[in-house]
């Protein structure tokens, strides 16, 4: 595979390689509602994109091999002429090109399926071959001790020796229960996908969606690892609204204002030797790419 030059911002990310003789890169992005999801941040995160790109649906998983439709009913709609759809739950692939740059994705987004997960994969991953999709992001979020007041952290993890080597990421440490994301990773990395999961920290005390400032970070590592320049303004206006609401909320209730008291000093004290680095370079960097994109 050839390395597409990083330094040319018509280009994608230096982590990104094109396949031989091919000058463009596709990376599919995933997201699945449900027990992946805390707040709908990583559904909410990948809606935000498909808006923002035009994405045109290629496909879909269809569901009645992989859903208990007593757990997760289809919903009867309306349509234009007074009529009734039935909309059921298809996992939806939609494809889209990011303008300026030399990247394609393949956006990815349902519902966790009930029945045979590795089947599912195996139908998802047949879809990303035809798609010829090279990279994999796996985009979750989950419930965690953290306050809303601090940026939410966002846990990037690649079980790629060489592309954890490249991008200085650390394979995933975790023991336990998983969903379908998890699965998709192993199987991703077993077919020889290079796969990414990023996951982004949901404070449990405010665990109900919509969650904008967790949807914002992951936005924000996307950026970071795609190279690109999102426009955010409207989710980070969403995110100042949603921080102001819950400090309202913490505000009547002293237990969980001291609650949140005790989260800001342990997140304070064990980022203060981290303050600066790599995250402020990573702030750097977005902010040049966003002055960039705003220049006539």
């Amino acid at each position: 595979m050839s390395r597409i030059n990083d330094v040319d911002p018509q280009e994608p990310a230096a982590f990104l390689e094109a396949a031989p003789g091919e000058d463009r890169v596709t990376v599919m992005l995933a997201a699945f509602e449900g027990w992946n999801d805390a707040g709908e941040a990583a559904s909410d995160a990948l809606k935000y994109l498909h808006r923002l790109w035009g994405a045109k649906r290629v496909g879909v998983i269809e569901p009645d091999e992989y859903y208990d439709f007593q757990f997760t009913r289809p919903e009867v709609r309306l349509t234009s002429t007074g009529g009734h759809k039935i909309k059921w739950p298809v996992t939806k692939i939609a494809k889209a090109s990011i303008p300026d740059s030399a990247i394609d994705v393949i956006l990815v987004h349902g519902i966790e399926p009930s029945y045979r997960w590795r089947a599912y994969t195996a139908e998802l991953l047949a879809k990303a071959a035809e798609l010829n999709v090279n990279y994999v992001v796996l985009v979750g979020a989950l419930l965690a001790d953290v306050p809303h007041s601090r940026p939410m952290p966002v846990t990037a993890t690649c079980d790629d020796e060489e592309l954890a080597s490249r991008l200085k990421l650390e394979a995933s440490q975790y023991e336990g229960p998983i969903g379908i994301v998890g699965v998709i990773n192993e199987v991703a990395l077993l077919a020889g996908l290079p796969t990414i999961s990023l996951w982004a920290a949901v404070p449990h005390y405010v665990a109900q969606a919509p969650s904008p400032k967790a949807e914002l970070a992951l936005l924000n590592r996307i950026e970071d690892f795609l190279k690109i320049s999102l426009p955010t303004a409207k989710v980070a206006d969403d995110a100042h609204a949603w921080e102001r609401g819950v400090n309202e909320l913490a505000a009547g209730d002293p237990e969980i204002a001291a609650y949140v008291q005790q989260l800001e000093e342990a997140k304070d004290t064990a980022e203060l030797p981290e303050a600066t680095g790599e995250s402020i370079a990573q702030e750097f960097e977005r902010y040049l790419r966003k002055r960039g994109n705003e220049q006539p």
